[in-house]
């Protein structure tokens, strides 16, 4: 546009204004702009922040807020930081290929690290009706993109509950649709304390342990290849942070393997010993809790966010929703800052509603993090 405009010869920069000078200025916009609410709170407008977007992520919680009285944003510092040293913030809980798509870094030690893994349950399995019920009362859709986390255990609360329908007997599918404590059983889907049966246990971590190898599988190198050609070779950055997101990804599939690997050897050693399954209506959770049955929802399993692409649904796990509630508000009328994705919008209701659940931003800088 700025060639071809028929008011082009009047722009200062026409003869020097190059293409990659265009994806250098939208990149810069792009990565920093955030989305913040208007005066009066009633919907959200995107902004630029000078100088808080200068600073560089580490782990932590996010301290930073939105002031709807004063209509500013605020900061709380993360740690006491000494005169001239670099003030660092939490950008939020995103996996490496997130920074390195939004915000064109890799962080070495993303303790949030995490593979996406699409699971599904077949509308050929004999059991599909059942199995979808079963999910549906829990929250989860029959077809997800879960992911796998650096830490341990590698799986969600959302994903262990998935496995185990996915691995449920017809007998253990009709225990949880109008059996005796069917709503106690759909409770406890992703508590790992309460298995369903040592061989749905088996059967589920036999699953994830095959499924993880398989994507390890798919890559063209190893673990080792990728160290050994980081170390011997002189590459470009955007070249180290790619092969460094390949190599994070298959460290975190090779403890998944591992993981899943222990857990089947664990479970099949209960069953191989006849030990009693733990159960949960005469459990000390169920002693302390004093509601009707019957209100009780498995609100653990309903952090699920619809995601459509490519015309498939799709959805990506809520992973560590206790961040938001770490995270900085500054009294009732704050709101967490931060850009949006395009599927993602911020509560719009009143002012002085508390908005503890509006998420961090997708993208807040592309400042390469300094070591």
């Amino acid at each position: 546009v700025s060639q071809t405009h028929p008011n082009a010869s009047k722009l200062p920069l026409k003869d020097s204004f190059t293409y990659d000078d265009y994806r250098w200025a939208v990149s810069s916009v792009m990565t920093r702009q955030n989305q913040i609410p208007t005066e009066d709170g009633s919907r959200v407008t995107l902004a630029l922040i000078p100088l808080w977007d200068m600073c560089n992520h580490t782990n932590g919680l996010i301290t930073t807020g939105y002031n709807l009285e004063d209509d500013r944003c605020e900061c709380v510092a993360l740690q006491d930081f000494k005169a001239g040293e670099q003030i660092y913030i939490f950008y939020g809980t995103r996996s490496n290929a997130e920074f390195v798509i939004h915000s064109g870094f890799f962080f070495d030690n993303n303790s949030h690290d995490r593979v996406k893994i699409k699971l599904g349950v077949s509308k050929s399995d004999r059991l599909y009706a059942m199995k979808a019920e079963v999910l549906a009362r829990a929250g989860i859709p029959t077809s997800s993109v879960f992911a796998l986390h650096s830490t341990e255990p590698p799986i969600s609360a959302q994903l262990l509950a998935f496995l185990r329908v996915f691995c449920m007997s017809e007998e253990e599918l009709k225990e949880h649709l109008i059996g005796e404590h069917a709503i106690d059983k759909i409770f406890t889907l992703g508590n790992s304390e309460f298995p369903i049966s040592w061989d749905n246990e088996v059967k589920l971590w036999t699953f994830l342990e095959a499924r993880a190898s398989l994507l390890l599988k798919t890559y063209k190198t190893t673990v080792e290849d990728d160290k050994s050609f980081l170390e011997t070779h002189d590459l470009t950055s955007h070249a180290v942070m790619a092969i460094k997101l390949r190599l994070g990804e298959k460290e975190i599939l090779e403890k998944a393997v591992k993981s899943a690997a222990a857990s089947r050897e664990y479970y099949t050693k209960q069953m191989a010993d006849g030990a009693p399954l733990p159960k949960y209506e005469e459990s000390n959770i169920a002693l302390l809790e004093n509601t009707v049955a019957d209100s009780r929802l498995p609100i653990v399993l309903r952090n699920l966010e619809d995601v459509e692409e490519q015309g498939d649904l799709k959805i990506d796990e809520a992973i560590d929703a206790e961040v938001t509630e770490n995270g900085f508000v500054n009294g009732e009328n704050s709101l967490f800052n931060g850009t949006k994705s395009g599927s993602e919008n911020l509560n719009k209701e009143k002012s002085n509603r508390e908005t503890e659940d509006a998420k961090e931003s997708s993208s807040e800088s592309t400042d390469e993090v300094k070591e």
